[in-house]
C-alpha cells in the first residue's frame, strides 16, 4: 500500500502539524508494508530527498524559506510551496506510474495541500483525506479573518470532494461544521511521544516553582493575558514563582516589553526557540503548564505536558476539554478574568499536593495517547477510504 503525504511544514519549519507528522512518519517506518512519501518544504535552496527507514521517504522542496522564522509560515511560504511541490508532484507521479500508483494522498491542512490533493484527485485519481489541524478551519484564527471570508467556498468544495475530514480534535470538528455543517467527518485526535516526554521529579528545584508556556508567540496565544496574570500571582504568592516562555513569533518583543512594564522581568524567562530534542528536560524542570489560548486544535505543547507529568492551566477551547478535567488534573482559565486568573497560579504554586496529583492524573492521560495508535487510525482510515 502506498501513501502520498502533503504538509509544508515538518520539523524544523511549523508547530503542531510539524511535530505531528515527523512522529506519524516515524511509526510508519515499522510497517514492512506500507511506503509513504512525505512532500514538504526545504529550510535551503536544494531539492532534498530523506530515507526516514522502512519504506518511508521526505521529499523536500525549496520555497526560499527565511531560516528567522521556521515557526511561522508567510502567504509567500504557502504559494511558494504550493508552486514548487506542484511541479515536483508532476514530475515525481510520472515516473511513479510506471511502478505502482498511490492509493491515496494524505493532505495536512485544507489549503494548501488539500488544494493539491484535489488536484491530484482530479488529475490522476488519486482519493484523498484531508486532516484539518486548526488555521485552517474558518473562525479558527483572527489573524487570517480576511481569508477566510474569501477561501470559505473553496475550504468547503476540497471537503466535499475529499474521502474523508478528519479533525484533530471535537472542538475543531464543531468549529468546522459551522462552515458545512453536513460534511461528514473522522475525528482522530493528536498523540504525544510518551517514552520521551516522562516525569522526573528529581529534575524538579523546590524553589522557585516554575509555571511553563510553550508556544508561537502570536495574539492568539494569549501570552499577553497570562503575564498581566502572572504580575499579579508574583505579588501574593507566599513562595517564588517563575515563568518561562518557550516559543518564537510576532509578538515576542511585545511581550517582552510587556513584562518590564510590568515589573516582573526577574520572574519571566523568554526562552525563544527550543530543539524538540531536548524540550523534554525543561518540561520536567517546570511543575505546571499554562496556556491561556483563544483557540486551539489539539495543542501539541500541552500532550507534551500532559506526558510529561505536569498540572496544566488552559483556557476552555478546542481540544483543551479532551485533556483537561477541571480539578483533576489541572484548571481551566478565562485569560481575561485576571484576578482569577492570578488565584489559579498562587493557589497551585503554595500547593504542591495538588501538583503531585494533578501530574500523576496527567500521565495516566498522556499514556492512552501514544503516536503508535494514532498512526494505525490514520492508516486505517486513509487507506479504507
Amino acid at each position: 500500500m502506498k501513501i502520498l503525504f502533503l504538509n509544508y511544514e515538518y520539523p524544523p519549519i511549523g508547530g503542531g502539524a510539524s511535530v505531528a507528522t515527523e512522529a506519524i512518519l516515524k511509526e510508519w517506518t515499522k510497517t514492512p508494508d506500507l511506503e509513504v512519501h512525505l512532500v514538504t518544504s526545504a529550510v535551503g535552496s536544494a531539492l532534498e530527498h530523506i530515507h526516514l527507514g522502512g519504506k518511508v521517504y521526505v521529499h523536500r522542496v525549496p520555497i526560499g524559506k527565511n531560516k528567522e522564522k521556521l515557526h511561522s509560515q508567510s502567504m509567500r511560504d504557502i504559494l511558494a510551496y504550493s508552486f514548487k511541490s506542484w511541479m515536483f508532484l508532476v514530475d515525481f507521479l510520472r515516473n511513479e506510474n510506471k511502478k505502482q500508483k498511490f492509493d491515496v494522498t494524505l493532505a495536512f491542512f485544507t489549503v494548501p495541500c488539500g488544494f493539491l490533493a484535489y488536484l491530484l484527485k482530479f488529475f490522476y485519481g488519486i482519493p484523498y483525506a484531508v486532516s484539518l489541524r486548526g488555521a485552517d478551519v474558518p473562525g479558527f484564527s483572527e489573524k487570517y479573518d480576511h481569508f477566510y471570508y474569501f477561501l470559505k467556498p473553496l475550504i468547503t468544495f476540497i471537503w466535499k470532494k475529499a474521502d474523508a475530514v478528519i479533525p484533530n480534535s471535537k472542538g475543531i470538528a464543531l468549529l468546522a461544521k459551522k462552515t458545512s455543517p453536513n460534511q461528514e467527518m473522522h475525528i482522530i485526535e493528536n498523540g504525544v511521544d510518551t517514552l520521551n516526554f516522562v516525569p522526573k521529579l528529581e529534575s524538579r528545584k523546590n524553589s522557585p516553582v516554575v509555571f511553563i508556556s510553550t508556544s508561537r508567540l502570536t495574539p492568539r496565544k494569549g501570552i499577553d493575558k497570562l503575564l498581566e496574570a502572572f504580575a499579579v500571582a508574583v505579588g501574593r504568592s507566599k513562595l517564588p514563582i517563575e515563568l518561562h516562555i518557550i516559543g518564537e513569533g510576532e509578538q515576542k518583543e511585545t511581550l517582552e516589553k510587556r513584562a518590564l512594564e510590568l515589573g516582573i522581568e526577574a520572574n519571566v524567562k523568554f526562552l525563544g526557540r527550543i530543539e524538540h530534542s531536548i524540550l523534554p528536560q525543561f518540561y520536567q524542570q517546570a511543575h505546571a503548564f499554562v496556556l491561556p489560548s483563544k483557540n486551539e486544535g489539539m495543542s501539541n505543547a500541552a500532550l507534551e505536558a500532559l506526558a510529561s507529568g505536569l498540572a496544566l492551566i488552559v483556557s476552555d477551547t478546542g481540544g483543551m476539554e479532551e485533556l483537561v478535567t477541571d480539578g483533576k488534573n489541572g484548571f481551566f482559565v478565562d485569560p481575561d478574568m485576571k484576578e482569577r486568573f492570578a488565584d489559579i497560579i498562587v493557589g497551585l504554586a503554595e500547593n504542591p499536593e495538588t501538583i503531585r496529583l494533578c501530574g500523576e492524573e496527567s500521565r495516566r492521560r498522556a499514556e492512552e495517547r501514544g503516536w503508535d495508535k494514532v498512526a494505525e487510525k490514520f492508516e486505517n482510515l486513509v487507506l479504507k477510504n
